[in-house]
């Protein structure tokens, strides 16, 4: 897979997470303006807009953990940042993205949309096909940028696979042509 230029290793991620955290803040006031807590919107099949508030962590669970999950967010995303000093794929660049913006996204609810104190607030879900967990823009592109990173190392380690037996023909064929010595 093509890396990007080292002075352009940063940027990109960059401008993804800035881009995934706008749309993510942008439709989530729409939510919480437009649905309220008694309107539902439905969409088609099981889909509908439906607004929720999350306490916790993916799929409800650990819910009052805000505040922890929170700290923890955090650290993710300043290891990702400082992470991306570093040459990377344009998979892996789209992935720390996509994983940094979703992260931000949600982790602003946290800081911002609770009256309950620092870390307290929740974050705004509002997608809802009724047979799976209430989710949000921010979670699809953390889902979406782990995928990438996933497929990004499962690929690069097979191309690393057969880069170091590729060498190792090479050297086979020099030896062989030097009479056997190595």
């Amino acid at each position: 897979m093509p890396a990007l230029p080292a002075v352009r290793a940063w940027q990109a991620p960059v401008a993804i997470a800035i881009g995934v955290i706008a749309v993510d803040q942008l439709i989530k006031h729409w939510a919480v303006t437009s649905l309220g807590t008694d309107r539902e919107i439905e969409l088609f099949w099981t889909l509908q807009l439906n607004l929720a508030f999350n306490n916790g962590m993916a799929f409800g669970q650990g819910q009052g953990l805000g505040p922890v999950i929170a700290v923890l967010a955090t650290l993710v995303i300043v290891y990702l940042l400082v992470s991306l000093r570093t040459e990377a794929s344009r998979m892996s660049t789209a992935g720390m993205g996509l994983l940094i913006g979703g992260a931000a996204g949600n982790l602003i609810d946290r800081l911002f949309r609770g009256d309950d104190g620092f870390l307290q607030g929740a974050v705004v879900d509002f997608i809802d096909f009724q047979w799976f967990p209430i989710f949000n823009v921010a979670d699809m592109a953390i889902n979406v940028g782990a995928g990438l990173l996933i497929l990004n190392s499962i690929l690069s380690a097979r191309a690393h696979r057969h880069d170091a037996a590729d060498e190792s023909e090479v050297d086979e064929l020099e030896a062989s042509a030097n009479g056997g010595v190595g």
